[in-house]
């Protein structure tokens, strides 16, 4: 049903609106107790062996929502139904901020891939507390994805970062540090040695006030060497954070289907889907095997099959986030992934 009538039809808006227009959707027809219940239990997926226990959090099941889909919160109560072990919210930055401007949303339907400069667009994390105060839904893991606003220099990103980690502390299971996005201006130099090291460090001495500190995670970009990487994985044990999210958006073009004049037109922007589905795999397996295994990762990045999930599982995740083969596969993929991984 979803790919013959509703992906045409979503596909006929631009997608910005297609996005709103599903999620707004979704969240007035949830509302209605009895169909609420009727979808959530068509789409989750109930079983002990799909558990998972990683960094001290327990999760339903090992495939989660990646960040971006919801920045401010808005509805992960409704995409609580669709049988996500865990949901990921933001990226979210101290104060609310546009975004670039519009279009900055693209799809790339041969190749199976979005491409979006985005650029951390959101309401500041205290909208998104407001949201979380009234509490979530039972059994499902929330993270909070944390970055910088547009406006502040990157020698004081430290500062927006701290911010944020302390605003959104209370309210959220664990934390994803954010500097790989490829949309807000020289974000990516935040990857560098010296200034990561130096983040990740502050983050964890503020981590490790609490009585009760959070697991906190890297998410990197696809587009680092193996020598990056091989510096990646020092400084993770070296701030001793709890692990790592592979990966971000590509800003390579690659091997794509779609005409050269149309990725021309579209511009800049990370590329998601299926094209970055190799590289990240790649990475994923590279830090799993350099750390021998000890290095905790999720992997995101073209899962859009079961198999998909299963090769990053195999490749050294630990769990996995789907987003846009979501768009391409519908809202039954999830269930369809852990099945598969229940049967395999």
């Amino acid at each position: 049903m979803y790919k013959n009538i509703i992906k045409p039809f979503l596909f006929l808006f631009t997608p910005e609106k297609a996005h709103h227009l599903t999620v707004r959707l979704l969240k007035i027809t949830l509302a209605i107790p009895l169909v609420s219940f009727l979808f959530k239990k068509s789409l989750e997926l109930k079983d002990e062996r799909l558990h998972r226990e990683v960094f001290g959090l327990k999760f339903e099941n090992p495939v989660g929502l990646a960040a971006g889909f919801d920045k401010d919160g808005k509805y992960f109560r409704a995409m609580s139904s669709m049988g996500f072990g865990f949901l990921e919210l933001g990226t979210v930055t101290p104060q609310p901020q546009v975004g670039n401007p519009q279009p900055r949303l693209f799809r790339l339907p041969q190749d199976e891939g979005i491409i979006n400069r985005m650029g951390f667009n959101n309401e500041g994390v205290h909208a998104l507390v407001e949201r979380l105060k009234k509490g979530k839904p039972k059994n499902v893991i929330i993270g909070g994805n944390i970055g910088k606003n547009k406006i502040t220099p990157n020698e004081r990103a430290e500062e927006d970062y701290a911010y944020c980690f302390q605003v959104l502390f209370p309210y959220v299971d664990y934390f994803v540090v954010n500097v790989s996005s490829p949309n807000t201006p020289n974000l990516r130099e935040l990857q560098g040695k010296e200034p990561l090291t130096k983040l990740l460090t502050m983050l964890q001495a503020l981590n490790n006030k609490n009585k009760a500190p959070k697991p906190i995670l890297l998410k990197i970009a696809p587009d680092l060497n193996n020598a990056q990487l091989d510096d990646i994985i020092e400084i993770v044990q070296a701030s001793k954070i709890d692990g790592i999210i592979a990966t971000n958006t590509t800003i390579s073009r690659e091997g794509l289907k779609e005409k050269k004049q149309r990725i021309d037109e579209i511009g800049n922007g990370g590329l998601s889907g299926r094209p970055v589905k190799q590289r990240s795999t790649e990475v994923i397996r590279y830090l799993s095997n350099k750390s021998n295994g000890e290095l905790t990762i999720i992997g995101v990045g073209g899962i859009a099959t079961p198999q998909d999930a299963k090769e990053k599982l195999e490749a050294g995740a630990a769990l996995i986030q789907v987003y846009s083969g979501m768009i391409y596969e519908g809202p039954y993929m999830v269930k369809r992934i852990n099945n598969y991984l229940l049967n395999e």
